[in-house]
């Protein structure tokens, strides 16, 4: 997969906060309920929900919905394979591809 500027931004602000490198971590042992996932790290799980969710848009993490036994819902989340070597060549490549020629720290369209 090429990695585009754009690609790359998301990527990058993705992993931009202490949370989600925590949540990552944290499912680098293997995949994890929310609910559990939220205990280990100590916050709440609606705001574990929107690291997560911000995650899985960027492609670094997966989401499946399982049952147990007892028919309750659970959802899992797991790493997806990733790996981002950086050189300046990359960053000159990606920067070439950006969506905006804006200088400032505009994000591109449909990113948050």
């Amino acid at each position: 997969m090429e990695l585009t500027g754009d690609r790359l931004i998301e990527v990058l602000a993705a992993l931009a906060s202490p949370h989600r490198l925590r949540v990552v971590a944290a499912l680098a042992g293997g995949r994890v309920y929310v609910s559990q996932l939220a205990r280990d790290l100590g916050i709440s799980r609606a705001l574990l929900q929107v690291h997560l969710k911000k995650l899985e848009k960027a492609g670094l993490v997966t989401a499946h919905l399982e049952f147990s036994e007892d028919g309750k819902a659970l959802k899992y989340y797991e790493p997806a394979p990733f790996s981002l070597h950086l050189t300046p060549d990359l960053v000159a490549a990606a920067a070439a591809t950006l969506s905006t020629a804006d200088d400032g720290d505009a994000l591109p369209k449909g990113t948050s």
